[in-house]
């Protein structure tokens, strides 16, 4: 692929995320995008065959960019607690300077949109669940800890905490920044999660 057209296909994809920031709750037609880019829709359709595969795009960013950073923390860091914490931070500050992105993650902009674009989504958020698990369960192998509600229970509420907090930003129009109070909040929880193995 050139660099002229990889050039060409980042700027759509950064217009695109642009525009679902500016514009919440509207749908996002590939007319407006091609004014938006400065091009015609045909010109669009040369670098993605589809408004889907432009989601797509994005999501693969998303996936790239967290899985990538989660994936060092989990290398870097020792403690359980720790890794929790910045991985939580991770998702949640990627959320707060990528607004137009929250409403993929939310799958508020992917009404009337191709099916897998939503699966895709669920999977995302399954993979952070996952990871989570995953750091839960080396806790108890390498520092002798557990999660006070059980593995999957403590995982998945760790997620859902992160979910919420992303729906929160679309629901308010990204008044309510994902990371406000959270220090206080992970202050609260993170005593809360880990007891040790007797």
């Amino acid at each position: 692929m050139s660099t002229k057209k990889s050039d060409r296909r980042t700027e759509i994809l950064q217009s695109l995320a642009g525009m679902l920031e500016s514009s919440p709750g509207a749908r996002i037609t590939t007319a407006a995008l091609a004014k938006e880019v400065g091009v015609s829709e045909a010109a669009l359709y040369r670098h993605f065959p589809s408004k889907a595969k432009m989601f797509e795009g994005l999501i693969e960013f998303i996936e790239e960019t967290l899985f990538t950073r989660i994936h060092r923390i989990v290398q870097d860091e020792e403690d359980v607690n720790k890794r929790l914490e910045v991985i939580l931070f991770l998702v949640l500050s990627f959320s707060e300077q990528n607004p137009g992105m929250c409403r993929l993650l939310t799958a508020d902009a992917l009404a009337g949109e191709t099916e897998r674009l939503r699966v895709r989504i669920a999977q995302l958020f399954d993979r952070i669940e996952t990871q989570l698990r995953q750091v839960l369960r080396e806790a108890d192998l390498k520092q002798n800890l557990r999660p006070v509600m059980g593995t999957n229970a403590c995982a998945n509420y760790l997620l859902a905490l992160l979910e919420g907090k992303i729906r929160q930003y679309v629901r308010t129009e990204y008044k309510t920044k994902p990371l406000q109070n959270w220090q206080e909040q992970w202050q609260a929880i993170a005593p809360t999660l880990m007891v040790g193995r007797a």
